[in-house]
């Protein structure tokens, strides 16, 4: 093995591997190049080289986000750490342990005109966990920030930034480390306990109307013995959506779809007593407008870290995970007789009876495309979702249980959709299929200058030539100038991009093509593959609407 000669990329190295970070992305650089040698020349590092800064944080976000442990991204100097920040604010809000590592020059060469300088320190101020800002030749305090660095990535599940100055020579190594480094004392945080559970089990066993509303959550987090205990009492309404990866016959997925016809008596009906929510953030206006119109009593909130005042009426941080909570309040609580969970069944029962006809009798559009592809998904495969109209119309439709769901929704940005999905394709052992629009893929094509696309991988890009997404809003279309500066129609394809980067290319643009390739499209192959579906652009805004009159 090699090292550099610099001590603080040998100190980073050490503790790196102390902490188990042992999956690294690299940009390439001059200024970072002790970094980039101490990675590589060190056999128990997986690197990666994704050269655009962009794509490789979000690539990395995308290991982070299935390896859930750290995941560290190397760049050099300058604007080059800028480029992370997308995916960084997405690590913030979405709960993602990044670890940024940028190189950087000594403190004598900044702000004095010198090339390739800005300045690093707390370059991320807003959306971080934490700083390190190193010193050249302070061993000990450099140690010391470094590890409070990575703890703080591990314990909190989220981006930390360690900002490393070198001097010049750069690329110089010697055969033995110089510096040993002491094994570190890990301090795991522990979660808050309820202290007493009886008044709010009172409460809870007190109330007839009881809604829990589940954000983003990682597959299998809440466990089973859990979810049927809430599926069974009357008195309580799960609502859950795509990202939500939590499923039960009795639950309610496709929330808009429930509630986006509802009346105002209907709405009085649904108006919970207690709302107790966890997961991320959640994807669907219409319930934020909802229970921000037709408040709860009571808004109670599970998580660890945080809990948003999404509603305007939250009571209570619960500090814990999930399935701590409900270890301990279920123990103390009875199903309560209701007919809160049976109303509310018949009004699914009819609107799924609806949808169903709908997508029998919808023209060829966004909606009718998107029905297709769900029902075609293979099981037991990973779905990654990208932004904006996509993320939407999924949760119209109901998905099989066995997907495993994920979508960058703590930004809820276009900007990495690909490279996120194909970084989580490299570690899944699932199929990993990625359903994007136009826009999105257009903005992240350089995701496919990328060495570790596996060949089982599947993209599928709904062309509706534009961002669709501005003619379903409320007042869109009536603005001056709609095509070209909201919907920004384009004419390109992704043929020539496919063509360059070696992936098969199929188009289709009629309902009879689409299901003829959805059929074989999902088979084993020996490069990847992307579908790309055109749809009308002056109906598809239409066809949505019209599906939510159909369904009342």
């Amino acid at each position: 093995m090699k090292f550099s000669d610099k001590l603080l990329s040998q100190t980073l190295i050490q503790l790196c591997l102390q902490h188990e970070i042992d999956h690294i992305v690299i940009s390439p650089g001059s200024r970072n190049a002790a970094l980039t040698i101490g990675f590589t020349g060190h056999t128990d590092f997986v690197n990666f080289s994704i050269v655009d800064e962009r794509c490789a944080a979000f690539f990395a976000l995308g290991l982070a986000q299935q390896l859930d442990k750290p995941v560290a991204l190397v760049c050099t100097s300058g604007s080059a750490l800028l480029n992370y920040y997308p995916a960084v604010a997405e690590a913030f809000y979405s709960d993602i342990p990044l670890v940024i590592i940028s190189a950087d020059r000594p403190v004598d060469l900044i702000e004095i005109g010198d090339g390739q300088t800005i300045r690093q320190e707390n370059v991320y101020s807003n959306h971080i966990l934490y700083n390190a800002n190193c010193i050249e030749g302070k061993q000990s305090y450099n140690e010391s920030v470094i590890t409070e660095a990575l703890q703080m990535a591990i314990d909190q599940k989220g981006p930390v930034h360690i900002n490393t100055p070198f001097s010049e020579p750069l690329y110089g190594t010697v055969a033995a480390l110089q510096v040993e480094i002491k094994r570190p004392i890990f301090n795991r945080t522990s979660e808050n306990i309820i202290d007493d559970i009886s008044s709010f089990a009172q409460k809870w066993n007190d109330s007839a109307k009881k809604m829990i509303l589940v954000g983003v959550l990682p597959p299998d987090s809440l466990e089973r013995r859990f979810i049927d205990v809430l599926a069974e009492d009357e008195s309580i309404i799960v609502l859950t959506e795509t990202t939500s990866n939590l499923s039960h016959k009795d639950f309610f997925p496709a929330i808009d779809q429930l509630i986006a016809p509802l009346e105002e008596s209907e709405f009085l009906k649904l108006q919970p007593d207690i709302l107790l929510t966890f997961g991320g953030m959640v994807v669907s206006k219409k319930i934020k407008a909802f229970l921000r119109a037709y408040p709860p009593k009571e808004h109670w909130h599970i998580d660890v870290k945080k809990a948003y005042d999404t509603f305007f009426c939250l009571d209570h941080h619960f500090k814990m995970i999930p399935n701590n909570f409900f270890h301990n309040l279920i123990p103390e609580i009875n199903n309560v007789k209701s007919v809160y969970k049976f109303d509310f069944k018949e009004v699914s029962g009819d609107r799924l009876s609806k949808h169903s006809k709908y997508e029998n009798v919808a023209p060829f559009s966004d909606f009718k495309v998107f029905s297709e592809i769900f029902k075609s998904l293979p099981r037991h495969t990973q779905l990654q979702l990208s932004n904006s109209a996509t993320i939407r119309y999924a949760q119209l439709f109901h998905l099989d249980p066995s997907l495993r769901v994920f979508c960058n929704r703590g930004t809820s940005g276009i900007d990495g959709c690909t490279s996120t999905a194909i970084g989580a394709a490299w570690v899944s052992k699932l199929q990993t299929i990625f359903v994007t629009g136009d826009v999105s893929f257009l903005y992240d094509s350089n995701a496919l200058w990328n060495n570790y696309i596996p060949n089982s991988f599947r993209i599928i890009v709904i062309n509706n030539n534009g961002g669709g997404i501005f003619r379903i809003l409320p007042g869109a279309k009536e603005t001056d100038h709609f095509n070209r500066f909201f919907e920004t129609q384009h004419g390109y394809s992704a043929k020539h991009l496919c063509e360059m980067y070696n992936i098969e290319y199929t188009m289709v643009s009629k309902l009879k093509g689409l299901k003829k390739e959805l059929s074989v499209f999902y088979d084993t192959s020996e490069r990847p593959k992307l579908l790309e579906v055109f749809t009308p652009s002056e109906i598809n805004d239409t066809v949505l609407l019209e599906y939510f009159n159909y369904i009342k």
